[in-house]
């Protein structure tokens, strides 16, 4: 029998191992936790490492194990600062807005290095069912963007198209969502096209619907990302590189091998004898001597990093990002 993991787990894992098991004991063992603890275990419990600053973020978090707290985290930006991504995500998002409406020029925009005429270029004539995908793109921008500052009046919440909205489990729907009923023929052959991408260096299908759904600006490979899903309108299904989301190709992404050498620094400082592995000395001299909470909170730190570098089968994109069986017949 399984057991379920506690809620602090829920970017990692849904149900305990022996390691788990003993973080939590550790836990356990050292509560009732301040609150200061409480807010750094919070911290790891958002990280995610596909994100564009999720170095940054363990870095955050190392530093406030080290010093015992933390005034990092969400919605500790001064009021009205705009991250330069942000200004990317808006200009895709004006970008394809204008296309949908009739405009096809760019202007000589840049998203970020890629010309955006080569993005508009990709989807082709307009048609009324590219239209109503590329407004779904929007849409999932515009829902990330709205996280973080205000929203313009016309910015509608996003409705997943394949997937029930659990960010941590993949549940897929089995019918057409109640607000798409008008256009159930655009949704169902958005849910069937197959982009044929690879996963791991395998062949593995990948539906429009899903790729629009795992979309995530805040992704290190948006751009990309954002790339294949337009070829994917246009009628392009074989992209040149792999799409790349959450567990999905999760070995592509950048920062793997210094989180593995960050994994092994935070072993050490729990007490796991070094090996030959390598070691961040900048790290280890900023969590300084070590206690119950810190080891609770390095451990906690370590299992994330490790379980997302190689996700758990439950939460593991690969086996199932393609879609249910269904949506191919």
């Amino acid at each position: 029998m399984t057991t379920s993991c506690r809620s602090c787990w829920r970017n990692a894992a849904l149900y305990v191992d022996s390691e788990i098991v003993a973080i939590d004991e550790l836990e356990n063992k050292i509560s009732p936790l301040s609150q200061n603890a409480l807010k750094i275990r919070e911290l790891i419990t958002r990280v995610e490492l596909c994100h564009h600053k999720a170095e940054r973020w363990v870095y955050n978090i190392i530093e406030a194990i080290g010093k015992g707290e933390s005034n990092k985290g969400m919605g500790t930006r001064p009021s009205g600062q705009k991250h330069p991504r942000e200004t990317v995500w808006e200009n895709v998002c004006t970008l394809l807005s204008s296309w949908c409406a009739g405009d096809s020029t760019s202007k000589g925009l840049l998203i970020d290095s890629v010309p955006a005429s080569q993005m508009i270029e990709a989807l082709g004539e307009r048609s009324s069912l590219k239209v109503w995908q590329v407004q779904r793109v929007i849409e999932k921008i515009w829902s990330v963007i709205c996280w973080s500052q205000p929203c313009e009046e016309e910015a509608k919440e996003y409705e997943w198209l394949l997937v029930d909205g659990n960010a941590y489990e993949l549940v897929y729907l089995n019918q057409c969502p109640k607000r798409f009923k008008e256009h159930e023929d655009f949704w169902l052959t958005t849910v069937r096209t197959m982009i044929h991408d690879t996963e791991n260096g395998d062949k593995a299908d990948l539906s429009l619907a899903l790729a629009i759904d795992m979309l995530w600006p805040c992704h290190w490979k948006f751009v990309e990302n954002l790339q294949i899903v337009l070829n994917a309108i246009g009628g392009q299904l074989k992209p040149d590189t792999p799409f790349a989301a959450c567990g999905w190709n999760i070995t592509l992404v950048p920062i793997r091998q210094h989180m593995e050498v960050v994994s092994h620094t935070l072993k050490n400082f729990c007490g796991e004898p070094a090996m030959d592995y390598e070691m961040d000395r900048e790290l280890q001299a900023m969590l300084g001597n070590l206690t119950e909470e810190k080891k609770w909170l390095a451990a906690s730190l370590d299992k994330t990093i490790r379980l997302q570098l190689n996700p758990p089968p439950e939460l593991r994109k690969a086996t199932a990002l393609a879609g249910p069986e269904w949506i191919k017949h």
